[in-house]
């Protein structure tokens, strides 16, 4: 992470009234800012509000009988759809009105995202009501008819149906969201499109590539997973940070000491005033928490471990935003390499095993 990045995420941190603030990573305190109305959402609202006094017209006119050649059947059955069309007006222009307006103004844009889903959803609903409503004879019949289609459905659509459910699950408890990075059973890649009955993710990493690199894949799989299997989530929005570490093999003879040094230093300089900042909120939210938080640490810290060959792991540890973690990590281990390599007889890497 350059100078000027960690300067302005410390200076951000800083800013905040309180933990629970700086916790939810938001853009900033912005002024909330009137909707933009493009010019074609004016000429849907001027169409819709043309088509409703056109149709208030016409079943004035039926209402009058002013059509002769229809008998008194017929003018029954104009006068329900003539109401049934101006109530599916109504509705779509104030889906529209509401959309523009109200959820227009959120500066969230996931919660634009699925507050629009919302939406279309009670839009589809309310309008297939409507289309009952004028094909039964009343109110009654067209609940029943409601019913009985959803109870067929409900036999013949069991998993589109449960994935649904998986969609309503998504947006209550919110296991993630569009944005998101997240691991799924095999699928790993970030949340691109949450719709009614299934999940699309940009998939990073993957079969072919041994980095955290968009794979240029795209993975789609049935909301109803979220229900059976576990979710990783890599943006949570309360911590969205990851340990990462980084591990050279060096030899026993090795100055341990030297080389534990020199890697905390080359991590230090690259994201140590950042990890400072994000270990004391993983802390406040470790104090809510049973979790012991004794071995957490402000500062990157180098471990060794005894490896099953004949020499030794050095392992650095370090917080970093899951996006960024693999050019750190590059960054990270073309400096460390560099000032170890120049230490040859302080610093003895196996032959051809150094990773």
């Amino acid at each position: 992470m350059a100078t000027e990045e960690r300067k302005a995420e410390v200076e951000q941190l800083k800013n905040q009234d309180d933990v629970r603030k700086a916790l939810k990573q938001t853009a900033g305190n912005k002024e909330p800012t009137k909707p933009v109305v493009e010019t074609k959402e004016k000429v849907w609202i001027g169409t819709y509000i043309t088509l409703l006094v056109g149709l208030s017209g016409l079943y004035y006119l039926v209402r009058l009988s002013f059509f002769g050649f229809a008998g008194e059947r017929l003018h029954v059955i104009l006068q329900h759809l003539v109401l049934g069309a101006m109530a599916s007006v109504v509705v779509l222009a104030a889906a529209k009105v509401i959309n523009i307006y109200l959820i227009g103004r959120l500066d969230d844009a996931v919660s634009r995202y699925n507050l629009k889903r919302i939406l279309n959803l009670l839009v589809w609903i309310v309008l297939a009501f409507i289309i009952l409503s004028v094909l039964s004879e009343n109110w009654y019949t067209a609940v029943v008819s409601l019913g009985l289609i959803s109870l067929i459905l409900g036999f013949a659509l069991q998993t589109p149906i449960t994935s649904f459910i998986g969609w309503i699950y998504i947006l209550v408890r919110g296991p993630y969201r569009v944005g998101d990075r997240i691991k799924i059973g095999d699928a790993t890649g970030d949340v691109i499109d949450v719709s009614y009955l299934d999940t699309t993710l940009w998939e990073f990493g993957g079969q072919y590539l041994s980095t955290d690199h968009p794979s240029g894949r795209v993975i789609k799989f049935p909301n109803s997973n979220v229900l059976s299997s576990p979710i990783y989530n890599y943006s949570w929005p309360l911590f969205p940070y990851i340990w990462n570490e980084i591990s050279f093999s060096v030899a026993y003879q090795s100055d341990l000491e030297f080389i534990a040094k020199t890697m905390q230093e080359v991590a230090e300089e690259e994201i140590g005033q950042a990890m400072m900042e994000r270990i004391r909120t993983y802390r406040e939210l470790l104090s809510q928490t049973p979790v012991d938080q004794l071995e957490v640490r402000e500062h990157p810290s180098v471990i060794f471990r005894i490896n099953q060959n004949t020499w030794l792991d050095a392992t650095v540890r370090y917080l970093v935003k899951p996006r960024e973690a693999g050019r750190v990590k590059n960054r990270l281990i073309k400096k460390m390499l560099e000032r170890l390599n120049a230490e040859p007889e302080r610093v003895m890497f196996p032959k051809g095993d150094a990773r």
